[in-house]
């Protein structure tokens, strides 16, 4: 019997479900947050930076499925691209002249 079978035949919605798995990654995010302040390289803390970005994504993402809200798959679109502009624009300006990324 699986996790979700489990769940499921414990009373629960699947939505309830896909809301217990958001919380689960919201405290994931809030260990990444550690790295991302107290990171010993600018490296650690931009990988920690694109972390809690995509992690971000994946809670909008889950969270328009449990609620049933496309409009939260939008949000979570446009967001994972800014998220990789931002990564690309953090590694430009951090890599020396002539260094390779």
């Amino acid at each position: 019997m699986s996790v979700v079978d489990a769940t499921l035949g414990a009373g629960y919605t699947v939505g309830d479900f896909l809301l217990i798995v958001a919380a689960g990654f919201v405290v994931l995010a809030i260990g990444m947050l550690y790295r991302a302040v107290k990171g010993p390289t600018m490296q650690d803390r931009v990988l920690a930076v694109n972390v809690l970005g995509t992690n971000t994504v994946v809670i909008l993402a889950i969270l328009g499925a449990a609620l049933s809200e496309p409009t939260f798959l939008d949000i979570a679109l446009v967001y994972a691209l800014l998220n990789f502009l931002m990564a690309i624009a953090i590694s430009k300006f951090t890599v020396e002249r002539g260094g390779v990324l």
